[in-house]
């Protein structure tokens, strides 16, 4: 079943570009987060998108948000990506698609390409906006207007 607006994140775990494990009980409930998936790392749209959540990262920082992005890569692939690009926001790897599934993230063009969705939840791990988009820039216009909102 997706996550819905107003639902509560479950919890879950992953690793993050540095090999370590991220758990989300560090913080869900204690900070607004932005979660994106994403296809791929260093294809176009996906490098645009992880380039402009860079770009405005201080600006989520300054609202006292976390921007955390999602793929099937690995960690190695991530480190590597998180380096050419210089990203400064959390990449978690989902190989085994639990994470897509446990948010209810669909395929895109006729289930040949991962989704791109964008989800902000709040303080209190609450979904206050699901975006779903193949555009990658305008995820972070959405979500940059729903934490102002929030804060």
């Amino acid at each position: 079943m997706a996550l819905q607006l107003g639902d509560a994140v479950p919890h879950f775990a992953s690793h993050s570009a540095d090999g370590s494990l991220f758990d989300s009980n560090d913080y869900l409930g204690k900070k607004p987060l932005v979660i994106y998936f994403y296809p791929k790392d260093n294809t176009r749209v996906c490098t645009i998108q992880a380039c402009s959540f860079r770009d405005q990262y201080e600006d989520f920082k300054a609202y006292g948000a976390e921007v955390i992005g999602i793929s099937s890569d690995g960690s190695q692939a991530h480190q590597k990506f998180a380096k050419q690009h210089q990203l400064p926001f959390i990449l978690l790897s989902d190989s085994g698609k639990q994470l897509r599934k446990l948010f209810g993230v669909p395929n895109d063009l006729m289930g040949l390409i991962p989704g791109r969705v964008t989800y902000v939840i709040d303080k209190k791990g609450i979904v206050q906006l699901i975006f779903d988009s193949m555009s990658g820039p305008i995820h972070i216009q959405k979500a940059l207007e729903c934490i102002r909102k929030l804060t």
